[in-house]
């Protein structure tokens, strides 16, 4: 007993913990947002054309770089060997007058040293066997064809067309959430409907079973009787494995597993459709269709500008200073340092020869863009139209669907009636009540089918 007693209150502990959320439609929305990978990927180009933005930014500023350079080599670059003995000697009867005169001036000159010089051996000078050189330079750009500008431009367009296209990408995500939502909720009012058909089915079984046993009818209605439960048995497993499936494809889109949730039914309340909300070209304005196309086309005009700016004279100044320290055969070498200032410019002259032709193609390009956007901007126009259309139909077929529904429930009816009086066949019965079941599977059908068409509509004519 106090096993038992231990083992309920594990469950009782444990089942919380397994137990499914009901997530309404706007829920699956946001986790879709939150979680779904072309989401996520979209937000990620979005920070990386801000990046770019920032390192076009960088090119307002001057450029600073730092250099350095050592070497050591395994002998010196400069060697030279000076013979003074054979310099000096052709000239000591010239130069001895001279010495002697400055010795009778006390000037202090050893006769001994200088006749040392005209007995060295040669003396040997290396230099340059090892140096340093460094140094540092800021280079600030002062004119370069507007391409520091028109880059900037670019890069803060490229911010706007990702952002754009992540809108885009939302916009797609939320439709396919809904899709999947409304498919589940078709899926779920079809077993519905395949339940509610078997209790019928139960309820005439039992009347037939009192026919047969009274003898107004023969056995094979028994069989066809179970025939028809088995068919009912068959479609209710493919409708449930057909939902299960689409649930899993629902999970993997809004990113939490399939056993931690279901969807919550909603009520189906009298539809009606939306406003028409004027002219369709105001509306598709704020589509982030036609703002993309515009965006590219303005684009196109910066391209041009950027490929003119290549071509034309570029000016820049800059400060530096330099650092060198080389080996001279002497203990402490040559060390010197030094600062500059430059200007540089920079005119191109044979490059414009192919330059022109490159700033024709961006003119082409630019002129190709505009009449994308053209042509677009019309097919959008119809796109808006057709989904109107579309919904107008949906709309109108569930109102069919719902008189279908309460003409096969009396056709049901009176067919019931008329087996149990004798007037009509088994085959009469089973037919009117699967004719009220196709009915109730359109009807599932059509709402479903008129709420997808609604979400497309609201998101073409940017409706919350």
């Amino acid at each position: 007993m106090k096993n038992i007693v231990i083992s309920i209150l594990l469950v009782i502990t444990i089942f919380p913990a397994f137990a499914q959320e009901a997530l309404t439609l706007q829920q699956c929305m946001e986790l879709a947002l939150k979680n779904n990978a072309k989401a996520k990927n979209a937000e990620l180009s979005v920070e990386q054309a801000r990046e770019q933005k920032k390192e076009a930014f960088t090119n307002y500023f001057p450029s600073i770089g730092l250099s350095g350079t050592g070497f050591q080599t395994n002998k010196p670059m400069m060697s030279l060997e000076m013979d003074i003995a054979s310099m000096i000697t052709p000239m000591m009867s010239a130069i001895t007058p001279a010495i002697m005169w400055a010795i009778q001036q006390g000037i202090p000159l050893d006769p001994n040293t200088l006749a040392a010089l005209g007995n060295s051996d040669p003396i040997k000078i290396e230099a340059l066997k090892n140096g340093l050189i460094g140094g540092v330079m800021a280079t600030q750009p002062i004119f370069v064809g507007g391409q520091i500008v028109n880059g900037n431009r670019l890069a803060k367009a490229g911010v706007e067309v990702r952002q754009l296209q992540k809108q885009m990408t939302d916009n797609e995500v939320l439709l396919t959430t809904e899709h999947y939502f409304w498919q589940l909720i078709s899926m779920q009012e079809k077993i519905k409907t395949i339940e509610d058909s078997e209790k019928m089915l139960d309820r005439i079984l039992s009347d037939v079973k009192v026919i047969v046993e009274a003898g107004l009818t023969t056995r094979n209605d028994l069989t066809r009787m179970e025939l028809e439960r088995n068919k009912l048995a068959v479609s209710r497993l493919k409708t449930e494995n057909g939902l299960r499936m689409l649930k899993l494809t629902f999970a993997q889109h809004i990113g939490i597993p399939a056993d931690r949730f279901d969807i919550q039914q909603p009520q189906f309340n009298e539809i009606q459709l939306p406003p028409i909300n004027g002219d369709d070209s105001v509306a598709m304005q704020n589509r982030p269709e036609y703002k993309l196309l515009q965006k590219s086309a303005a684009i196109a005009k910066m391209q041009v500008n950027m490929e003119i700016g290549k071509n034309l004279p570029t000016v820049a100044v800059g400060a530096g200073y330099q650092y060198m320290h080389f080996d001279l055969h002497t203990d402490h070498g040559m060390k010197n340092d030094f600062g500059m200032l430059f200007a540089t410019v920079s005119i191109p002259i044979t490059d414009w020869w192919g330059g022109s032709h490159a700033i024709r193609q961006k003119k082409i390009e630019k002129q190709a863009a505009e009449n994308m956007r053209k042509e677009s901007a019309e097919l959008l126009l119809v796109q808006m139209q057709q989904t109107r259309n579309e919904l107008n139909e949906a709309y109108y077929q569930v109102l069919l669907s719902q008189e279908s529904i309460s003409v096969a429930e009396e056709n049901l009816r009176m067919s019931k009636d008329n087996y149990n009086a004798g007037i009509t066949t088994l085959a009469d019965l089973l037919e009117a009540q699967n004719l009220l079941q196709q009915s109730r599977d359109q009807y599932t059908e059509s709402m479903t089918g008129y709420f997808q068409k609604l979400a497309e509509y609201k998101q073409m004519n940017v409706i919350n």
